[in-house]
């Protein structure tokens, strides 16, 4: 589980890409936390760690990975958002995040606002269900406030310390972000459908 509190931007140093699936290799500090098979949220991916040194570690992502999220367009140069998991002891300062992509949306628009920076994020309607103004949605690993909601999409509205300390702060028109969103409303919808 994780906050979604970011605690490094990594670089995407190489993929290797293949019809089975694809080895991440991250240049990141965070490297030196890292265990072989412990966890990690890359750009809000739970990732198992399969090769550590001093300054990098690699990932393996299967294809349903690959297919559901943004790591599959990802190039090498790419700034990925890191953050180790919660660990039991420690503060829940975002909200629950599993590291588990529902799916992907555009950056549709970005504007400032004062001290802010103002994502407008376009997203199907599938994903959208569970969003809700005012609520919690993880973009890119990101735990972030909806300001706004509409059949189309979706405003966050970013301060300067997460425009400095994520990957977002680039954010340009036309980028595909990954989108988790709220794990209870979705648990709230099917208990309510009456699902078995």
């Amino acid at each position: 589980m994780f906050t979604g509190l970011i605690e490094d931007v990594g670089a995407l140093s190489g993929i290797d890409s293949n019809e089975l699936g694809a080895r991440l290799t991250i240049r990141s500090a965070l490297a030196a936390q890292l265990s072989e098979g412990g966890s990690v949220a890359v750009n809000g991916v739970c990732l198992t760690a399969t090769e550590i040194s001093a300054e990098s570690f690699s990932a393996d992502a299967m294809n349903e990975t690959l297919s559901r999220s943004s790591l599959g367009a990802a190039a090498p140069g790419s700034a990925l958002n890191l953050e180790l998991p919660l660990r039991a002891n420690g503060h829940l300062g975002g909200h629950i995040v599993q590291g588990h992509v529902d799916g992907v949306g555009t950056v549709a628009s970005t504007r400032e606002d004062g001290i802010a920076l103002v994502l407008t994020v376009s997203a199907s309607p599938e994903l959208l269900r569970y969003v809700a103004e005012k609520g919690s949605i993880a973009v890119d690993g990101v735990s972030l406030t909806v300001a706004r909601v509409d059949d189309g999409g979706f405003d966050v509205w970013l301060i300067p310390e997460t425009t400095q300390r994520t990957n977002l702060g680039e954010a340009q028109p036309g980028r595909t972000v990954n989108l988790e969103v709220d794990i209870l409303a979705k648990y709230v919808e099917r208990l309510l459908s009456g699902a078995q």
